[in-house]
């Protein structure tokens, strides 16, 4: 008879005892880790894959998508502007509108809301390596090539995260934890309420060329289009199936399918093009949304221009120009656990407003926010807000919209 399930006896030796656990080394990754490391904590990142940017950079989506409302207002501040310029110390292309940015004082509101939002594509080797060695220098340890496998939760608070490493199984005893997996990993495993993204996400096939029209970046199936861009260009499925995004079965078969689609349409340009080339495609699935926090709060698309009191930064929305929302703390922790925070697309808000919520400014918004909270505090449900605030405010962020410029 076939055993459907083999039980472990192990002891599990410790590896740390960071004050600050940050799972994930995305942008909000990132953030958290270096707004946390920044405020004298003893931080440890770990990352699966051995480059920092997640999505941003593994997985090609290089479009560093608006700070700005699309009328000429800057409405994301702190380390999501740091991280874009960071973004574009290296390299820039000049594509999309950050030059016109970086150029004009914000009192030009005019010359802005006329041109190009306050968006770039990005180098993803560039601003993977700029971003480790800004962290390194702040302090962090970084662990890569590193996932986490279980954690062990005692009443409302993590005690233990169990990873696994090219050394081996072992434990990390954290203070505080931000989980900036993406997929509400740590959230998942601690038991608490998390949500599925109801829709799925469609197959995506990104990659790096280089041929007669030079270098550049050939997006494919599910794409970040604006409204404009949809309606002068919309790009064409590459399936009809919608994929979650959580299981391993699944997640091979998607960068399979990817593959394909890729090798595809190298071998179609290269009968006009014999010099069209791959340089590099993602290492990672492109999966934008799978699972989520439900949190103490959960924000919606609807409450666009509404105050929040408990602000902890505003982002906009990528898809059009206008909406401003602020985003609640609320959205960050579960009243179930004291030493968990969610940082970049797995913070607690709706379908609608998820897809306004994954995008690199918004996942660096909700990371500075999570690592500076878990800098603060020893319980992130006890944390007043008006001492986040201040330290957010001290560090550059902008919590309000009557506050903007």
């Amino acid at each position: 008879m076939t055993e459907s399930y083999v039980k472990e006896v192990r002891q599990t030796p410790v590896l740390a005892r960071p004050e600050v656990l940050v799972a994930g080394g995305g942008f909000a990754g990132i953030a958290a880790a270096l707004a946390a490391a920044r405020l004298g904590k003893k931080v440890m990142l770990i990352e699966r894959m051995f480059l920092l940017g997640g999505l941003g950079t593994s997985g090609l989506v290089t479009i560093y998508l608006p700070l700005c409302d699309g009328q000429g207002r800057q409405v994301s501040f702190g380390l999501a502007e740091e991280l874009l310029r960071l973004s574009v110390r290296e390299h820039c292309d000049g594509a999309r509108g950050v030059e016109n940015w970086l150029t004009h004082r914000p009192s030009d509101l005019a010359t802005r809301a006329a041109g190009h939002r306050f968006e770039v594509n990005f180098n993803p080797q560039l601003f993977a390596i700029s971003a480790e060695q800004t962290l390194l220098d702040a302090g962090v340890e970084i662990l890569y090539g590193t996932v986490v496998t279980a954690v062990e939760r005692e009443e409302d608070r993590i005690r233990t995260v169990y990873i696994e490493t090219k050394g081996g199984r072992y434990a990390v005893l954290p203070e505080m934890i931000v989980d900036a997996t993406g997929d509400a990993d740590l959230a998942y495993m601690a038991g608490l309420e998390t949500a599925l993204y109801a829709p799925g996400n469609h197959l995506a096939a990104w990659y790096y060329y280089s041929g007669k029209e030079g270098y550049g970046l050939k997006p494919m199936g599910m794409v970040d289009q604006t409204e404009e861009e949809m309606a002068r260009n919309p790009v064409s499925r590459l399936s009809t199936r919608s994929f979650r995004g959580l299981d391993g079965r699944e997640l091979s078969e998607v960068t399979c399918l990817s593959h394909a689609a890729i090798l595809n349409d190298v071998r179609r340009k290269k009968e006009s093009d014999p010099t069209y080339e791959p340089v590099t495609v993602a290492t990672i699935p492109q999966m934008r949304m799978t699972r989520r926090l439900v949190g103490a709060y959960t924000l919606d698309e609807g409450e666009v221009h509404k105050r929040q009191e408990d602000s902890v930064g505003m982002v906009s929305d990528w898809r059009k120009r206008g909406p401003v929302f602020e985003v609640p703390y609320g959205t960050l922790y579960s009243p179930a656990c004291a030493n968990l925070a969610t940082a970049g697309r797995c913070t607690s808000v709706t379908d609608p407003m998820w897809d306004i919520m994954r995008v690199i400014p918004c996942c660096s918004v909700t990371g500075q926010a999570a690592g500076t909270a878990a800098a603060l505090c020893r319980d992130y449900r006890q944390l007043p807000v008006s001492t986040l605030q201040n330290q957010l405010q001290m560090d550059g962020v902008v919590l309000h919209e009557d506050e903007l410029v």
